[in-house]
């Protein structure tokens, strides 16, 4: 997820959207090194460890950035109290897209601790960029987001990273899979604590297709894009083989008025971490998932891939983050209730069925039926690797 502390404040905080998760069950959290400046220096990493100390109500940890000049920084990070080391093999902001092949290779061959990965292939995206110019003019539809970050773009691209992992025996971790080609990298025959390659699919591929850019516009447009319905509905088979092993938010948020921009101006990203939980819970009342996968796939898996140390499941000795939730109370999303700093949902309007009624962070009751008791503070997260 993207919280936007430090730089782009306008659009997140820390707190604010730390709050908005504890509200949606949500209580720890992986948050990406491109905020203004980026972390993508241990100092600049640790401000944010920092901030996160004396302000968010749930748990946390934050990603190292990777650049095409900071290898040796990047190659400082700490396995056991850093989440991982990010690298946008795709388009990024400012100068976080990594596309030079030696240092991928330096990182991939030498990182001692998990590699995440955005995989979009740059020149495919270009070339896809251009053709839409030339037919649209500056007037490019949302509906075409998907053909210009095509299928072929994700597959050069995530293929291209699970090629460098298996050749150096890297740990990699590819976020947010939207095609249902894709899904064919991963392996279901061996337990998650064995795997070196897992994959991670994000609330948004799980639920919208190209069909909802009619309606929702801009609002959907993330980076992957949104894809066909044969795509989510693959990613969901994925989901429930386990050749996807956990299911994520990607938490990016705009203002509205960022949003309302045309096209090419307008950023990708949307708010999801207040509704992600809920949203899973109706895929258990449509019939396509179970309850025991949803906890599976959003706190036992996630535990045991990044190897966070005493979280992620419900036994002795290990921290008291709950969630308790009334899988029958129905409720819509309105800007009233939203919680997010930008003060809009792509579920605006979205009635859904189930609702989270406590949140415990450590033990402390932090959200309790809409009332949040800020005293005490989330923890950092830390990992047995």
């Amino acid at each position: 997820m993207h919280f936007r502390e430090p730089g782009l404040t306008h659009k997140g905080e820390i707190y604010t959207e730390a709050r908005a998760a504890v509200a949606g069950g949500i209580t720890s959290y992986m948050e990406m090194p491109n905020t203004v400046p980026q972390a993508t220096t241990q100092a600049l990493l640790e401000e944010k460890y920092q901030r996160a100390a004396q302000c968010s109500l749930a748990n946390y940890s934050f990603f190292m950035g990777t650049t095409n000049h900071n290898l040796e920084e990047v190659l400082k990070t700490n396995a056991q109290n850093v989440c991982g080391i990010k690298i946008f093999m795709g388009s990024s902001t400012g100068d976080m897209l990594v596309d030079n092949a030696s240092i991928l290779e330096s990182v991939f061959s030498r990182a001692q601790t998990l590699i995440a990965t955005h995989c979009e292939d740059e020149a495919t995206i270009r070339a896809n960029h251009e053709a839409a110019l030339r037919t649209y003019g500056e007037m490019v539809p949302p509906s075409q987001h998907p053909v210009i970050r095509s299928e072929e773009a994700c597959w050069k691209s995530s293929s291209f990273a699970v090629e460098l992992a298996k050749k150096h025996g890297t740990r990699l971790h590819i976020l947010h899979i939207s095609t249902a080609k894709e899904t064919e990298l991963f392996r279901n025959d061996i337990p998650l604590e064995q795997k070196l390659i897992t994959a991670e699919a994000c609330i948004h591929h799980l639920w919208f297709t190209d069909q909802d850019y009619l309606t929702k516009g801009n609002l959907i447009k993330w980076n992957p894009a949104v894809k066909k319905a044969s795509d989510r509905d693959e990613i969901r088979r994925a989901v429930l083989d386990n050749r996807i092993d956990v299911i994520a938010t990607d938490h990016a948020p705009h203002t509205k008025e960022e949003k309302s921009q045309s096209y090419f101006k307008c950023p990708s990203g949307g708010p999801l971490v207040q509704h992600a939980v809920v949203a899973m819970l109706d895929g258990v009342h449509d019939g396509w998932i179970s309850m025991e996968k949803v906890v599976e796939k959003m706190s036992h898996a996630p535990a045991t891939l990044f190897r966070i140390k005493d979280r992620g499941y419900i036994r002795e000795g290990y921290f008291a983050d709950l969630v308790l939730v009334d899988m029958n109370n129905p409720w819509t999303v309105e800007p009233a209730n939203i919680l997010y700093k930008c003060g809009w949902s792509p579920f605006e309007g979205h009635r859904f069925k189930s609702k989270i009624l406590q949140t415990f962070v450590n033990g402390h009751l932090v959200y309790d039926n809409g009332r949040i008791d800020e005293s005490k503070i989330g923890s950092r997260l830390f990992f047995q690797r």
